[in-house]
C-alpha cells in the first residue's frame, strides 16, 4: 500500500490580523501544508476580512474566546474535517476559546493555546488545572485507539533545554518545576514529543522576548509543541522549528507524517 505525506504546521500567531498584515496570508499559500493550526487569534471570525476568513484552498474552523481581543484558535485544513468540537467538555476552560479537535479520515487533531501562568499564582493554578483537563481528554482519545497530533502553544519549556537561561527562570512561570511536573503528565498518558523524537539534543526555541534583541541573539524558549499518540510515532517523517519566519514573537513549527 502506498503511503501519502501531510505536513502539520502550528504557530502562534500573536493576533491573526496582525500577523495579516505582515504577510500571513502569502506565507500560508506558499507554506505546502495541509493544516496550519494558529493561536492567540485575538479576534472573532465577524471580525476578519472574507480573505482570512476563507482563504482559496482551505477550509477553516475557528473558536474564539468570548472576550473580543482575547486568545483564540483557528485550524486552516486543505480537506473538511468530518466532526469539529471547541472547547474540552469543562466551561471555565471553554469561554476562553483555546480548543479546537478536528477529526479527519486518517487522524484527530487537538489544536490548543494553553494558559499563560504569568500573571500571578491564580494564573499558574488555573494553568495547572487546565493541564489536568487536557490530560483527561487526550487520555481518553488514546485509550480508544485513536491516531492524536496535538498541537499549539504549551507555554512551558519542558526541560532544560528548551530554553536559552534556564538557571536564571527557574521561578519563572513556562519553567516552574510544578508545571514541567503537570506537563510530565501527558508524556506519561503517551504523547510524544515530535521535535525532541528527531532533535534529542537540539537548543533550538519558537518564543522569543520582544526586547533587548532576544530573538537576533537567540534567547528564547521552546514553548511550542507538537505530539503524538504512540500508534502515530513511526509515521513521523519530519520535525522541525522554522525561526526564519518573521510576523510573531512565536515562529511556526511542523511536522511531516507519512501515512
Amino acid at each position: 500500500m502506498s503511503q501519502r505525506q501531510i505536513t502539520i504546521v502550528s504557530w502562534n500567531v500573536n493576533g491573526i490580523r496582525a500577523a495579516a498584515k505582515k504577510g500571513f496570508l502569502p506565507w500560508l499559500h506558499n507554506s505546502g501544508a495541509h493544516i496550519v493550526a494558529v493561536q492567540e487569534t485575538k479576534a472573532h471570525p465577524e471580525q476578519l476580512p472574507a480573505e482570512l476568513r476563507h482563504p482559496p484552498g482551505y477550509h477553516v474552523d475557528w473558536c474564539a474566546a468570548e472576550t473580543k481581543g482575547y486568545s483564540g484558535v483557528a485550524t486552516f485544513s486543505q480537506s473538511v474535517p468530518t466532526a469539529v468540537t471547541c472547547g474540552l467538555g469543562e466551561p471555565r476552560f471553554d469561554l476562553e476559546g483555546r480548543v479546537l479537535v478536528s477529526t479527519f479520515p486518517d487522524l484527530v487533531l487537538f489544536n490548543i493555546y494553553f494558559p499563560n501562568g504569568g500573571r500571578g499564582p491564580e494564573w499558574v493554578a488555573h494553568k495547572l488545572a487546565f493541564y489536568a483537563r487536557f490530560v483527561d481528554v487526550v487520555r481518553a482519545a488514546l485509550d480508544d485507539g485513536l491516531r492524536v497530533v496535538v498541537v499549539g502553544d504549551v507555554n512551558t519549556a519542558y526541560s532544560e533545554l528548551d530554553l536559552a537561561r534556564p538557571r536564571e527562570n527557574r521561578t519563572t512561570s513556562g519553567f516552574l518545576p510544578e508545571e514541567r511536573e503537570a506537563m510530565a503528565a501527558f508524556f506519561a498518558a503517551g504523547l510524544v514529543d515530535t521535535f525532541r523524537l528527531l532533535h534529542p539534543d537540539a537548543a533550538q526555541y519558537t518564543w522569543w522576548a520582544p526586547w533587548a534583541g532576544a530573538r537576533a541573539r537567540n534567547i528564547g524558549w521552546r514553548l511550542d509543541y507538537i505530539f503524538v499518540s504512540p500508534n502515530l510515532q513511526a509515521a513521523v517523517v519530519a520535525a522541525d522549528i522554522h525561526p526564519d519566519v518573521p510576523g510573531s514573537d512565536h515562529c511556526p513549527i511542523s511536522l511531516t507524517l507519512a501515512l
